[in-house]
């Protein structure tokens, strides 16, 4: 298996998930130009995607999505919530019914030699989901976009190789930011997004000595940096009471503006 973050933050958010057969992108929150360039990085193209899985409708997750789906006949899996919730918005332009392959949390499904499980999240949206995605004995999920996280999150999550996690913000620097206070709340609140601090102790419910890397992504422009959400998230891990320490693990922070590393396993 093989995952590449394309872009990841407040800005936008598109990940490349895929095996040697098959090629999946998860959101498509930019250009299909940016898109394009990404996948070029990693010796892929656009016309190489087989589908492209979506976690819900806001603007830095579908913004790139009509272009993208109408330009190559892309299957859409999404929730049917998520894809009406979508279609409303208009921010993903038009956007034809014909390529949604409607999904629902909990039930599995496949696209070529891929096991899809999506899972639902904690936040403002339709009907939100991470995935989890399996080939073989390989395993990696996505979870980003949610306020908090409960036994059921952590069930999705135990036993990966690979996770994509948010840690979106620094709660001191989001409560003494420029944001007006309605939109501090709804970050902080349970349909919002996971702090740094909450990250941590998230992975401490899920490490396990054959975990091969965790990916931080999702951090905010505003109120956050990539030092300071390693640095955070490393520190919960190394002051947690469980066996591990951070240095055990391969940790990195997605980068907001640019395509990462291709990492394979």
């Amino acid at each position: 298996m093989r995952i590449c973050s394309i872009a990841s933050g407040s800005s936008g958010n598109c990940i490349y998930v895929g095996s040697d057969d098959t090629h999946l992108l998860i959101d498509c929150g930019i250009s299909g130009k940016r898109i394009e360039k990404g996948l070029n990085e990693i010796g892929l193209s656009s016309k190489d995607i087989d589908a492209v899985l979506v976690t819900h409708e806001h603007a830095d997750h579908i913004s790139g999505l009509g272009v993208i789906s109408r330009r190559y006949e892309l299957p859409i899996y999404t929730t049917e919530k998520t894809f009406k919730a979508t279609a409303d918005s208009k921010c993903a332009g038009e956007i034809s019914g014909e390529l949604l392959n409607a999904i629902t949390p909990d039930r599995d499904f496949t696209v070529g030699d891929l096991k899809i499980h999506p899972f639902s999240t904690s936040h403002d949206a339709a009907d939100p989901v991470g995935f989890r995605i399996s080939c073989g004995k390989n395993s990696m999920a996505v979870a980003t976009d949610m306020g908090t996280f409960d036994e059921y999150t952590i069930r999705q999550l135990l036993g990966l190789d690979v996770l994509f996690l948010e840690a979106n913000h620094d709660v001191n620097m989001l409560e003494v930011g420029r944001y007006p206070y309605p939109l501090k709340q709804r970050i902080l609140s349970e349909k919002g997004h996971l702090s740094n601090e909450a990250a941590g102790h998230l992975l401490n419910e899920v490490l396990h000595d054959e975990v091969k890397h965790v990916f931080l992504g999702h951090l905010s422009a505003e109120n956050n940096y990539p030092a300071l959400a390693f640095e955070t998230v490393c520190c919960e891990i190394t002051r947690a009471d469980t066996p591990y320490k951070a240095g055990d693990f391969d940790i990195s922070v997605a980068r907001r503006d640019e395509p990462g590393m291709l990492f394979e396993w």
